[in-house]
C-alpha cells in the first residue's frame, strides 16, 4: 500500500523525479559508507597508548614510543609513528603529511554531501518550475483549464517536497560528519605540536641528538592504506 503511494507520487512529481531519486540513492550510499567507517575508526582509536607513547617521548625513550605506535590503527598515533621514523630527516614535514592524509580519509565525500545539500532543492525547484509551465499553458484551454493547473502545482510540490527531504536528511550527517573532521584535526594538530617539543627539549638535552632509544630506520607503510 505505501510502496504504491510512492509509485504515485513519483509519477505525479514529472519527469525532474529521476534525477531527484538518483541524488537520494547517491545520498543514501554515502551517508551509509561515512557512518560505517566513523563507527570503525571509533572502535579503532586507544587513548590508553596513546598516553603511553607520550609518556614515553616525555621521558626522551623515542625507541620505546615507536614500538607503541608501530601496530596502532589509532589515527593519531599513526601520525606520531610516521614522525618519529623521520625524526632524524623532517619531522615537521612527516607529521603534515601524516596529518593530511588521516584527514583526507575523514574528510572523504564530504564534498559530495555538501553537494548533495545543494542540489537537491535546486531540483526541486526546477520542478516546480516546470510544473508551473505546465500550469500556464493549461490556463488558454477553460474546458481543461481546473484539471491542469491543479495537476500542475501538484506535480511542483511533489518535486520541491523531495527536494528538501533530501537536503534535510543529507545536511544532518553532513554537519555532523565535518564537525567530527574539525575535532580530529585539533587532536592531530595538538599531538603534532607536542611531538615537536618533546623531540626539540631531547635534542638540547642531548646535544642535539635524541635519547640513545632512537627509533630504528624502519621502512614506512604506504599512508594511503586504509
Amino acid at each position: 500500500m505505501f510502496a504504491n503511494v510512492v509509485i504515485e507520487m513519483f509519477k505525479a512529481g514529472g519527469p525532474i523525479m529521476w534525477p531527484i531519486l538518483l541524488t537520494a540513492i547517491v545520498a543514501v550510499c554515502v551517508i551509509g559508507e561515512r557512518t560505517i567507517w566513523w563507527i570503525i575508526q571509533s572502535a579503532r582509536r586507544d587513548p590508553e597508548t596513546l598516553e603511553k607513547v607520550l609518556a614515553s617521548m616525555e621521558r626522551g625513550d623515542f625507541g620505546e614510543a615507536s614500538r607503541l605506535a608501530a601496530d596502532s590503527k589509532d589515527p593519531v598515533i599513526r601520525m606520531i609513528w610516521h614522525g618519529l621514523n623521520h625524526v632524524h630527516y623532517s619531522l615537521q614535514g612527516a607529521l603534515q603529511v601524516a596529518a593530511g592524509v588521516e584527514l583526507r580519509r575523514a574528510g572523504r565525500f564530504l564534498t559530495v554531501m555538501d553537494t548533495l545539500v545543494t542540489l537537491a532543492p535546486l531540483l526541486g525547484l526546477l520542478g516546480t518550475v516546470v510544473g508551473l509551465m505546465g500550469t500556464f499553458t493549461a490556463i488558454g484551454d477553460t474546458e481543461l483549464a481546473v484539471q491542469k493547473v491543479t495537476g500542475g502545482i501538484g506535480e511542483a510540490l511533489i518535486a520541491t517536497m523531495c527536494g528538501l527531504a533530501i537536503a534535510i536528511i543529507a545536511l544532518i550527517p553532513y554537519n555532523y560528519y565535518s564537525s567530527k573532521t574539525v575535532k580530529l584535526q585539533f587532536e592531530l594538530e595538538t599531538a603534532a605540536t607536542n611531538v615537536e617539543v618533546m623531540v626539540q627539549a631531547a635534542k638540547q638535552r642531548n646535544g642535539q641528538g635524541t635519547n640513545s632509544a632512537e627509533p630504528p630506520n624502519k621502512p614506512v607503510p604506504a599512508l594511503a592504506q586504509a
